[in-house]
């Protein structure tokens, strides 16, 4: 495969950065998008210039590290893959593809396409970990879960925080991000005692960091390599009310 590339490069936080174009014709369809970029600047340093920049680790899709967009996506054009497990099978012959990091305020741009993401780690070190002690596996797992909930509350710690969503978002908002790791948690028994205290100190750190406000554009849901689900806004936001409003009943009976 031939393909042409239009690399955003940036040497540091304070220069104004540029697209670089690189022409490949010795790409494979077998390839990963990263392994190709590995190529490629493997053929940059043997010409004696600089790599391209980007962050990886894992390369299995678990891990959250690789993150930037390609052609106006973020993770790329296939929908539930991260960038790492995107293959080159999925880009045709001769075809242009723009890559350029995510875009948003809260993510300061460091080099080429690395962007500073540890406002997400510190949203979730504003809501701490569970403190009830359940004791040992055999005490835990004596508290009944039902089986859709254990499944609802999996399908949402799925979240591996790459922040794709808050890059597809207009308004940057990292609501999706913080409302899995809010109701993971807060639907399980174990977490309950604490969701409230934990769904107002995210949303809270969340402002604080100047993210974006939530609307609804669903655009998160659409480019989240895990799939989220957006009815876990709607479950953070409740958990959120109910911080202010500890007497708040959903449909006039128990709260949940």
């Amino acid at each position: 495969m031939k393909l042409t590339l239009h690399i955003w490069r940036q040497t540091d936080p304070d220069d104004k950065g540029h697209f670089e174009i690189h022409n490949m014709d010795n790409v494979t369809e077998e390839m990963s998008f990263l392994e190709m970029l590995d190529v490629l600047n493997q053929e940059l340093i043997l010409d004696g210039k600089l790599p391209v920049a980007f962050e990886h680790d894992c390369r299995e899709g678990i891990c959250g590290s690789c993150g930037f967009v390609i052609n106006g996506y973020p993770h790329g054009p296939q929908k539930g893959t991260t960038l790492c497990q995107l293959y080159m099978r999925h880009f045709k012959d001769g075809q242009e593809i723009v890559i350029e990091p995510f875009r948003a305020k809260p993510f300061a741009p460091m080099k080429d396409l690395i962007v500073d993401r540890s406002a997400l780690d510190r949203i979730i070190q504003a809501g701490g970990y569970i403190a009830v002690n359940t004791g040992n596996a055999p005490d835990a797992n004596a508290i009944p879960v039902p089986k859709d909930l254990a499944e609802t509350a999996m399908d949402y710690a799925e979240c591996i925080g790459c922040g794709a969503c808050v890059a597809a978002c207009p308004n940057s908002s990292a609501m999706l991000f913080v409302s899995a790791k809010i109701a993971h948690l807060g639907i399980l028994p174990q977490g309950e005692p604490e969701r409230e205290r934990r769904a107002k100190a995210m949303i809270q750190a969340m402002d604080e960091e100047d993210f974006g406000a939530c609307s609804n554009y669903t655009s998160c849901e659409e480019v989240c390599p895990q799939r989220i689900s957006i009815s876990a806004i709607a479950k953070a936001n409740r958990f959120f009310r109910q911080a202010f409003l500890p007497g708040l009943r959903v449909g006039g009976g128990k709260k949940t």
